[in-house]
């Protein structure tokens, strides 16, 4: 149990950069993610780092300078929210072929570190949304962007990023607009971006650290419904300027801003749900998933994991 009076930190973060001896740092970096109590979600590749951690601030405060003090991630960036206990139960740290799955490992097709849509920040891309030749396109997958996305987005009902180079088809209506990719942090952002130009888009940006950057810069005006986040949370209010819940509830239709995995473990189903029909459901997508013997009991938060070590 969280102590009241302790305060925590849920930090994302992503660094492309070249890591000779990512299989030997992910043991080392384990390790001293355990001695300072950090939790979370850390992948290392040789192509960089991408995580999500949560911990006290002075746990974080000193993971974060230990990545800083590493001149592999000069320039890295944090983005950091405030919560009320950990968002994980445990910590994985594990290597991966990449950082974000895409298929795209060949420095021939993309390099994000030397070569990527042109960076905009939040108040930037709030003034380019609003030009007619501008097109945004969300890379996220549907089960994200049901939840929430940008008014006048275009998004591409992918299960996941690995799908988005096979959906560029769609998308050469607009290779002479001026074409900026969102995403949750930004990471799929550089690699979705770097793909484009490669795709021979000729104007192509990028919104600086995701949809999250945005948020804190500007009250995430225009961003409609919530956030899906990959921690303990699930769901986050991110608009504060002209909020509206876009998902609806799975079973009785009312809007939501509720995403849950089905708590059935062979269902595992994302879907969106209210919290009324939830309790009903017992966190299942379906009466079927109700009754399986192979249900998890509903939690609350239709987010489960291992308990804690």
């Amino acid at each position: 149990m969280a102590n009241s009076n302790t305060n925590f930190l849920v930090i994302a973060y992503y660094h492309y950069t070249t890591i000779c001896d990512a299989e030997e740092m992910v043991h080392s970096h384990l390790a001293f993610c355990k001695e300072i109590g950090i939790r979370g979600r850390i992948y290392i590749a040789h192509e960089g780092i991408n995580g999500t951690i949560s911990g006290t601030e002075d746990a974080c405060t000193k993971y974060m300078n230990h990545l800083k003090n590493d001149s592999r991630f000069a320039g890295i960036e944090f983005k950091i929210d405030k919560h009320h206990e950990h968002a994980f139960n445990r910590i994985h740290v594990r290597y991966k072929k990449e950082i974000v799955h895409s298929g795209l490992r060949n420095p021939n097709e993309i390099d994000p570190t030397k070569e990527t849509g042109k960076h905009i920040t939040g108040e930037e891309f709030a003034k380019m949304k609003e030009d007619e030749d501008t097109v945004v396109i969300d890379v996220r997958s549907n089960y994200e962007t049901r939840l929430g996305k940008f008014k006048n987005s275009i998004t591409l009902n992918i299960e996941t990023f690995r799908e988005f180079p096979n959906k560029v088809v769609e998308l050469e209506p607009y290779k002479n607009k001026k074409v900026i990719t969102v995403c949750t942090g930004g990471i799929k952002c550089e690699k979705a971006s770097a793909y484009l130009i490669k795709q021979g888009f000729k104007d192509v940006y990028q919104l600086h650290n995701g949809i999250i950057g945005y948020a804190k810069e500007t009250g995430g005006k225009d961003f409609d419904g919530n956030l899906y986040v990959f921690d303990g949370r699930v769901s986050i209010p991110i608009n504060t300027v002209n909020p509206e819940a876009i998902a609806n509830c799975k079973k009785c239709g009312t809007p939501t801003n509720r995403s849950l995995n089905c708590a059935n473990v062979e269902c595992n189903e994302q879907f969106n749900m209210c919290e009324t029909c939830s309790e009903e459901m017992e966190g299942a997508c379906s009466n079927t998933c109700k009754v399986s013997p192979h249900k998890r009991e509903y939690n609350g938060t239709g987010y489960y994991t291992r308990p804690a070590l």
